[in-house]
């Protein structure tokens, strides 16, 4: 193989998602395509390792600081939203319903991958809290096994500080809409039940 393409089939495969096959078929497609195509790639890449940073404030991905969300005055900076990754702000702003503020963990706990309190900005949102600014913090870690976990280490942390003004909740979990009962598997039907509210 052409030590060009060996190269950047190798860089490729190193992203998540592509494996061998992908990687070889995305090398080839930029090696037919303008050479325009590839060298935009190239600069957008370049571009955004150069220019995007992490917000002070809630650690989401940004080009100015504070973020956008940070530095809005009609937001609600005393609902503070925790999140594991910053592609979940993005999801939960494209449904225009929560007008508080974001904190992005950057992961979640999994001690089997040695990922422990000290890697994720848990300490800088207990250090928003202890401000005395945050109200309420709701927790929108993922549904999973490190999601709870995580949850439940920073509601335990939360609870450790000296104010009891602040609300801890956590997301609610159940079925989607437009979804069949009899392709739920039991523990989303148990999520589901335990969750109910009144109508």
């Amino acid at each position: 193989m052409v030590e060009p393409l060996s190269r950047l089939m190798e860089s490729l495969a190193r992203l998540p998602g592509i494996g061998p096959k992908t990687a070889q078929r995305l090398t080839f497609f930029l090696l037919r395509a303008p050479t325009e195509t590839s060298h935009e790639l190239a600069e957008a890449i370049a571009h955004m390792k150069d220019s995007v940073v992490f917000c002070t404030s809630c650690f989401n991905v940004t080009t100015d600081v504070p973020c956008e969300i940070c530095a809005n005055p009609n937001r609600d900076h005393a609902t503070v939203c925790v999140v594991e990754e910053p592609l979940d702000v993005f999801a939960l702003e494209r449904t225009r319903g929560f007008r508080g503020v974001y904190h992005v963990l950057h992961g979640a706990l999994s001690p089997i991958e040695g990922i422990g309190p000290d890697d994720l900005k848990i300490g800088q949102l207990l250090a928003r809290v202890r401000d005395g600014n945050v109200r309420e913090v709701i927790l929108a870690t993922n549904p999973n096994v490190e999601g709870d976990t995580t949850a439940q280490y920073i509601s335990q942390q939360l609870r450790q500080l000296p104010s009891d003004e602040v609300r801890v909740s956590r997301i609610a979990r159940g079925l989607p809409v437009g979804g069949d009962l009899e392709y739920a598997d039991e523990v989303t039907l148990a999520q589901a039940m335990e969750n109910r509210r009144a109508v």
